[in-house]
């Protein structure tokens, strides 16, 4: 069953799921593999700051379940390959000629959302294409088994992974869903644009004005949605996002490729250790040098601030690469068939 059709139901099907796992959490309690004591320690937490009823929280943990394989994904994540290799992954036909058709059948929607929020409608499309395939592939696991796996079971981002899960419950609650329904992403990302719970909370919008905002199954809120994550970020309507560069013989750049784009970082500073790009920028321009490892190679870009508004959907030169290069590569399909 669909978040829609479940919030469409009852809206208060969060209260209503946490009464059913009080009758029947205690007979699952044993699968847990976590430490009893920290979802206690979670569960107070969420009772002292937002009124949840601790035992229900207790009882709705207990109906989650730790997934060895998301462990294992999130120790070898894709963002790890070599630009060459990780670049296959996006950058094919099948990728490209469903976003064509994506874009054809959103036109009107994406034309509102760039207009109001400054993004190009090919970013947008490239994101949907990237993280969920245009919405064909949006994981497969619980979101509350992998928020549950890595906010207890995985300490380098058990931190991270447990605002999360906060995140989620309080989204639940505010949308009115069944917390133990939705599937996502290994990393407990959502829908048809993949947020985690505090990017839907804070970002996401209801751009097709049905007093929801769902991001599973209605393509005009992811589309508004991506577009004013963008432009909550910082996106620059109009200006370009990335730039070929090369490198002269007497370049004196020691640094290693840049997932951030800072200001003591410029176009001018790039241009005095030896970068050169293929178009005017101007000097005072915030730019990083972004160095690729190609089959033949280094390549070379330099990145703008939109570059950098584009890394914070996901905290990757290669990911933002992607979508810059699949985005480039839908536009012109477009216009080809046009």
């Amino acid at each position: 069953m669909t978040v829609t059709k479940q919030c469409s139901r009852a809206r208060s099907g969060f209260f209503a799921v946490l009464l059913l796992v009080t009758l029947i959490g205690c007979a699952h309690a044993g699968e847990n593999t976590s430490d009893s004591k920290a979802f206690g320690r979670f569960a107070e937490h969420m009772a002292a700051r937002y009124g949840f009823d601790a035992k229900q929280i207790e009882r709705l943990l207990a109906q989650s379940e730790r997934q060895e394989d998301i462990l294992a994904a999130i120790a070898s994540p894709a963002e790890a390959l070599p630009w060459y290799r990780y670049r296959s992954i996006f950058l094919k036909e099948p990728r490209i000629r469903l976003g064509v058709k994506f874009w054809e059948q959103h036109a009107a929607v994406l034309e509102r959302a760039s207009q109001r929020y400054g993004v190009p409608p090919q970013v947008i499309v490239a994101i949907i294409g990237v993280e969920s395939r245009y919405g064909r592939n949006r994981g497969n696991h619980r979101v509350i088994d992998a928020l549950r796996t890595l906010a207890f079971d995985y300490p380098p981002r058990s931190e991270f992974f447990r605002s999360e899960l906060e995140q989620y419950l309080l989204l639940s609650r505010e949308e009115g869903f069944d917390p133990l329904q939705p599937e996502g992403s290994y990393a407990g990302a959502m829908g048809i644009p993949q947020f985690i719970s505090s990017s839907y909370r804070m970002y996401a919008v209801d751009f097709n004005h049905d007093g929801h905002r769902d991001l599973w199954d209605q393509p005009a809120d992811a589309i508004g949605s991506i577009a004013n994550y963008f432009s909550e970020h910082g996106w620059q309507r109009g200006e370009a996002v990335a730039v070929p560069a090369s490198m002269s013989g007497e370049a004196s750049w020691s640094g290693e490729e840049t997932p951030e784009l800072t200001t003591n970082s410029s176009v001018g500073e790039l241009l005095e250790h030896g970068v050169r790009v293929e178009r005017t920028l101007s000097a005072a321009q915030p730019a990083s040098l972004i160095i690729l490892e190609d089959r033949q190679g280094s390549k070379y870009w330099v990145g703008l601030p939109n570059f950098y508004v584009i890394t914070r959907y996901n905290h990757s030169v290669l990911y933002a690469m992607a979508v810059y290069q699949l985005s480039q590569a839908i536009d012109a399909r477009r216009g080809s068939t046009r």
